[in-house]
């Protein structure tokens, strides 16, 4: 039977759940006692001046905490300003001492917070936050040591596994194409004119920018369904011809206006706009395809295509990154826009691993790029087991080609972890595309996607410790494996484990 819901009641009878005061057991409320705040106060002050002028600026609790708020509701930097201001576990979060109905400060902070940190510093707070995060899981399982990790291969003091990989982190930009990119510059380049005619207006007459004949042109063979080589190569060169007689215009008028008149972003616009054509004269002159250093936009000129030869897209535009995972916590290593080799990586990422833990790993986990004559030579001189089958012809013995094969694909099964960590920073969090227009925010904001799910990774591990029960690790015979306590069991033929039955309390 349905029946009415009650009239809402007045503002003022509205009570709070939590009797005015926060629980303890909040999520916000256990980042914020896990993150060591002030140790990360002590190099961002160093970015600072001692000087009296301007306002106060925020400290590093508010400016980091508001970067993870934001990254991991996955909200706008709008939006992210007006959760703070509604929620007192994110006030909390930030270092406020009471509540305050206010807004914390302007969204425009958000991009001079990424600027502060940049790569070098948020790399940093990343790796603090995974090391402690690593540090917390080892004395939680400080009885088993690592046992539970394959001992075949390794050196005595190696201990633990590595996983490493490569991505590509994608930018906020259409699909770029040469007529495309040219029609850009074009637009760009006609927004300078107007800006140095504009102290000559009633003196001297416009140049002719012919803006509406290249529009058309533009839209003539961008709209084609089906356009042909030379038809594309056609548009290209008209494009290049309108480009170029405003490239030669603006020469003449800035003998006339100073270029000071311009804006900062129209000035950096202005030396894009002739590299690109540049480039694209000399693509088009060339019949080639391909340049070094290629811009792919003008408004973000730094993004490089990167060739994955993934099946969904073949090229991405946007950074790579280098990443590493040890026990579910990751590391990034390298952020680079060029598409470089990631091969040459493993070595830095195996000596990090040293330099975090005083031992070299047991295992390294790569795809079959990482598997280089050199990189086998390093692992083999230290005692390090790298995935993936030998060089060479396999091996006569029927018994050893089998056991290979078994641990080759025990080597791929290990290697799902980090894919499935990039898919999470893809899916869930703001990997799959920055929006970022800077080099330094981009860089800022991928790290601080990985602070998340580390803290993530911590939360959940933290949660499901209040829940689990104690655990036990036992021989089986050839590996060491965790078992729940308060059990009786028993080691089957060819090493199963078997249980028998319950203690009681």
């Amino acid at each position: 039977m349905y029946r009415h819901n009650q009239r809402q009641l007045e503002f003022e009878d509205f009570n709070l759940p939590f009797g005015g005061k926060l629980r303890s057991d909040n999520r916000w409320v256990k980042m914020a006692k896990f993150i060591p705040w002030d140790e990360f106060e002590k190099t961002y002050s160093k970015s600072f001046k001692n000087t009296r002028l301007g306002p106060p600026a925020k400290s590093v609790r508010v400016a980091l905490g508001a970067l993870i708020i934001k990254e991991r509701l996955g909200t706008s930097d709008e939006e992210t300003v007006e959760q703070i201001r509604e929620n007192p576990y994110l006030q909390y979060f930030l270092g406020y001492k009471e509540y305050v109905d206010e807004k914390p400060f302007d969204p425009s902070l958000f991009v001079y917070f990424r600027k502060r940190f940049g790569k070098k510093r948020m790399a940093k707070i990343n790796e603090t936050i995974a090391c402690k995060a690593l540090d917390e899981e080892v004395a939680k399982n400080e009885s088993d040591d690592n046992r539970d990790d394959d001992p075949k291969g390794g050196a005595p003091g190696n201990r633990g596994k590595l996983l490493v990989d490569a991505t590509c982190t994608p930018a906020d930009i259409t699909f770029p194409t040469d007529l495309k990119l040219l029609n850009t510059a074009r637009e760009k380049s006609e927004e300078i004119i107007d800006i140095l005619h504009k102290p000559l207006k009633g003196k001297q007459k416009k140049p002719r920018t012919y803006r509406k004949v290249a529009r058309k042109a533009f839209l003539a063979a961008a709209k084609s369904k089906r356009l042909s080589k030379n038809k594309m190569r056609k548009a290209r060169r008209k494009q290049l011809g309108y480009l170029r007689r405003n490239l030669k215009t603006i020469d003449k008028l800035s003998r006339q206006t100073p270029l000071t008149v311009l804006r900062r972003r129209d000035y950096k616009n202005l030396l894009v706009i002739h590299e690109v054509y540049r480039q694209q004269q000399w693509l088009y002159d060339h019949r080639e395809t391909r340049i070094d250093d290629r811009i792919v936009s003008v408004s973000q000129p730094h993004v490089r295509p990167i060739k994955r030869g993934k099946a969904g897209a073949a090229t991405e535009f946007g950074a790579k990154i280098s990443a590493s995972l040890i026990d579910g916590v990751s590391f990034v290593d390298r952020i680079g826009w060029d598409a470089y080799n990631e091969t040459g990586d493993l070595v830095g990422q195996i000596e990090a691993y040293r330099t975090r833990f005083g031992h070299y790993p047991e295992s390294v986990h790569a795809d079959k790029i990482y598997r280089t004559r050199d990189n086998r030579k390093f692992c083999k001189k230290h005692g390090i087991r790298l995935s993936g089958p030998p060089l060479g012809r396999p091996p006569a013995d029927v018994e050893k080609q089998k056991a290979m094969v078994k641990q080759a694909r025990e080597d791929e099964l290990a290697r799902i972890p980090i894919e499935g960590k990039f898919g999470q920073g893809k899916r869930r969090f703001s990997l799959s595309r920055i929006m970022c227009k800077l080099a330094i925010t981009s860089e800022a904001a991928i790290l601080v996607a990985f602070v998340v799910m580390n803290l993530e990774k911590w939360l959940k591990g933290h949660f499901f410790a209040l829940f689990s029960c104690p655990t036990v690790t036992i021989w089986t015979r050839s590996r060491w494996i965790k078992l729940p306590a308060r059990r009786y069991w028993r080691i089957c033929p060819g090493g199963k484990v078997g249980l028998v039955g319950f203690c009681r309390p």
